[in-house]
């Protein structure tokens, strides 16, 4: 492809450019083949074809050429067929023009179609019928049928074939103007009685590359005595028509004459062009030789003709000449006019001189019938000025004022210099924009919202609403939420706002539990430059949902121990067996908890208090109650959904250890298996803690010890008399009472007496089977009498 660039540049006084760049590129491309870089050809940045919105402008309905303004290079957007459209022409062109917005520039853009070797020389005839006298001489001469290839240059056709050559040559005729005159010379005389009838091929091929033919078949039928052709009166024909003409107008009139006599100078015309439209405009009469019009004559589509005409007698002799046709152009054409750019709303506050539109005029007539002017109503405050050759450019000519008039119709009039004038008009509306002058306004000072959690994110919650009394863009309002910050978190990550409609949404999913409600600002800006915001604060509630179940928090359930509350065989009705004790995170009344019996051994002998969780008897214990009791209490909350949570409680009615222990030794046994992994992390951790706590108790101890002991040396002078209290017996920890039980003994230095405050356990009746231990572990906190008898031994812990 060959690119030719031919730069011209103009600044006028209204800052547009002109510039003209030639390419070259063969027809038949692909689409999207590359055409030129028009950017780097006219020293434009592809930035500035975005930004001016360039756009090709061509008067053709069709387009071949596409302008790719990301890349800034010209394309093929059609298939570029050069026989289809310049048919008449060799050098074939197409014109178009670049235009770009703010500031306005146009650009006048030449594509030169090169031929390809696409098209085999045709003949119009597949065959063709001579009828030869075989008294014609030596050097006789027959006009051919002459092959059309629609391909120009070397391209086109370049020779001619006959075969066989017994008795005809083949001679070839260049003219000044290219055209290849084919005749066939007799070089050998003619025998009827030998042969009556000859088949000869005639073939023509051009020069492309690859070489491409066409054939036609040559029928020569042998006659006797027509030794005469005819003979134009001229071998060119001149002739002029108006374009337009009615059909039947007649145009010419070829004339030839035959020296035989008879039949044999009987001449009759025809036209033979095989390519072109000429068979549809024109015919000849084949007797008289007149050339009429049958078909539309248009100036516009073609400016001049050529026709073949042949002249046969009865013999198969024949003479060819040429009739070349003028059109005369009229005024039927109005003026076109196309705006290429225009400004649909301008501001009132722009500057004089401001190019609004440009408009270019196409008139398809010649002369005065196609020079036009144009101009515009009269008393507004624009003008029209002519640029260059066809474009004109609407500018103000004076200060706008919205106030004054908010709208303009402006009709643009051009006519041609034809007789009669033709014209035409179109009608422009512009709109005269308000300055920025208003911001936004916010329907209140404040808004509140609330939403449930668990929300789905990108949920929309709230929509807020600003109104700007301004026009057009400055009253397009855009929200923006303003950056701020909750517990440490930017707000963005907790909602977004819409920047169009205001809307709201959530971006997260929001626990209750942890935030219940936040606050930010939202801005509400216009369009105007520059814009014009205002604030306003925005509060979302967090509402609470059922999403948390019930959690036990006693009896807890472990799986390396069976934890069984005691019940002696001689409780009474409504004694209290243990306590159910669970919460719930959630808030309201998705947090009120019911407790309700689900599953038990004997369910006629306990109940459970559905809003204390409390486990008592309903009736009396006797000897037949078993002493493995299994209790499955179920825990509810009031939620809409409601939530659960299910506990098993162990009970075991019996007055002494070893009959509870024969009844949870296999449970005991099964658990060990499954759960000694368990319990070994359990153990590891339980030790690491005591130790802990052990040292922690210790240095308290002491530091209490070391305190108290200061004090009372300091209050009193007499000696610390170790008291014990009656009936004191020291076991050295192999007492009976259980661990679980504190004492706190008080003393003074001035009493003899001591008072004492006897702790006691979280549950009375618990038994703890521990299935690591193979010895007995036995801490039966039921001993309650031992406590409450005046006479026993108390142990101190």
């Amino acid at each position: 492809m060959n690119r030719q660039v031919l730069l011209f540049i103009s600044l006028l006084s209204f800052d547009a450019v002109i510039a003209q760049v030639s390419y070259s590129v063969p027809e038949e491309m692909s689409k999207g083949s590359l055409v030129g870089n028009i950017a780097q050809d006219l020293g434009l940045e592809v930035k500035r074809l975005i930004s001016g919105k360039a756009k090709i402008y061509t008067r053709n309905s069709d387009e071949y050429i596409e302008l790719n303004r990301e890349r800034g290079v010209l394309l093929v957007k059609e298939r570029i067929d050069r026989e289809a459209l310049c048919a008449e022409t060799a050098l074939c062109a197409l014109h178009f023009q670049i235009i770009l917005e703010n500031p306005i520039e146009f650009y006048a853009i030449t594509v030169q179609i090169t031929d390809i070797n696409d098209n085999a020389p045709v003949f119009g005839k597949k065959e063709i019928l001579f009828k030869i006298s075989e008294s014609a001489v030596i050097g006789s001469k027959f006009d051919l049928e002459r092959a059309e290839d629609l391909d120009v240059g070397t391209n086109s056709v370049q020779k001619f074939e006959l075969k066989p050559t017994d008795n005809f040559a083949l001679t070839v005729h260049n003219h000044a103007d290219g055209v290849k005159n084919v005749e066939m010379v007799l070089q050998k005389p003619l025998d009827r009685e030998k042969q009556e009838q000859i088949s000869l091929v005639l073939t023509a091929v051009d020069g492309g590359e690859p070489q491409m033919s066409g054939t036609m078949l040559i029928v020569i039928t042998v006659l006797d005595a027509n030794d005469n052709a005819p003979v134009f009166t001229q071998k060119t024909y001149k002739a002029t028509v108006t374009e337009n003409s009615p059909i039947g107008t007649v145009v010419a009139t070829v004339t030839a004459s035959d020296a035989d006599h008879g039949s044999n100078s009987k001449v009759t015309y025809s036209i033979t062009n095989t390519l072109g439209n000429v068979f549809k405009i024109f015919q000849v009469n084949p007797d008289s030789g007149e050339v009429s019009v049958v078909g539309n004559v248009d100036f516009e589509k073609s400016k001049h003709y050529e026709i073949n005409v042949r002249a046969s007698d009865e013999g198969g002799l024949t003479d060819s000449a040429k009739v070349l046709i003028d059109v005369q152009d009229i005024n039927d054409n109005k003026p076109e006019i196309n705006i290429l750019s225009k400004s649909n709303v301008i501001s009132e506050d722009v500057t004089q001189a401001t190019v609004v539109t440009v408009i270019n005029v196409e008139d398809l007539d010649s002369s005065e019938n196609g020079d036009v002017k144009c101009y515009i109503t009269e008393n507004i405050p624009f003008i029209l000025k002519p640029s260059t050759s066809n474009f004109y450019s609407l500018v103000t000519d004076s200060d706008l004022d919205r106030e004054r008039s908010s709208q303009y119709n402006i009709t643009v009039t051009c006519s041609d210099e034809g007789v009669p004038s033709l014209s035409s008009s179109v009608t422009l509306t512009l709109q005269i924009s308000d300055v920025n002058d208003n911001a936004p306004v916010f329907g209140r000072s404040s808004y509140e919202a609330s939403i449930v959690e668990n929300n789905t994110p990108g949920l929309s919650i709230f929509t807020v609403k600003a109104t700007d009394v301004d026009w057009n863009q400055n009253a397009r309002v855009s929200y923006i939420l303003e950056d701020s910050s909750v517990n440490g978190v930017p707000v963005s990550s907790y909602v977004s706002v819409s920047a169009d409609s205001g809307v709201i949404h959530a971006v997260r999913s929001f626990d209750f539990e942890q935030i219940k409600d936040f606050q930010f600002l939202v801005k509400a800006q216009d369009g105007g430059s520059p814009p014009l915001n205002s604030n306003v604060t925005v509060k979302i509630l967090i509402q609470d949902q059922n999403d948390n179940p019930p959690q036990v928090l006693y009896p807890v359930q472990t799986g390396g121990s069976v934890v069984a509350e005691m019940v002696p065989r001689s409780a009474d009705v409504g004694y209290l067996v243990t306590k159910v004790v669970a919460v719930d995170v959630d808030s309201g009344q998705n947090a009120w908890l019911s407790y309700k019996l689900q599953k038990a051994t004997d369910r006629a002998l306990f109940e459970v208090g559905l809003q204390n969780g409390e486990i008592r008897t309903i009736r009396q214990v006797n000897d037949k109650d078993a002493v493995k009791q299994r209790l499955t209490v179920i825990v509810e909350d009031n939620g809409q959904p409601s939530r659960s949570a299910t506990v098993i409680v162990n009970v075991a009615v019996a007055d002494s250890f070893p009959e509870v222990l024969s009844e949870f030794t296999d449970l005991i046994h099964d658990k060990e298996y499954n759960d000694n992994l368990t319990f070994y992390l359990v153990l590891a951790l339980a030790v690491v803690s005591f130790l802990f706590i052990t040292c922690v108790v210790v240095i308290i101890s002491v530091k209490i010890y070391r305190w108290r002991q200061s004090r009372i040396m300091y209050q009193s002078n007499l000696p610390v008399i170790p008291y014990y209290p009656p009936r004191y017996s020291d076991t050295l920890g192999t007492g009976t009472l259980q661990h679980v039980y504190n004492y706190e003994v008080c003393r003074t230095t001035d009493s003899r007496k001591s008072d004492c405050k006897f702790g006691r356990a979280g549950s009375q009746n618990v038994l703890i089977m521990d299935p690591s231990s193979t010895g007995t572990m036995q801490r039966i906190q039921s001993e309650k009498s031992i406590l409450d008898e005046p006479d026993s031994p108390v142990e101190v812990s």
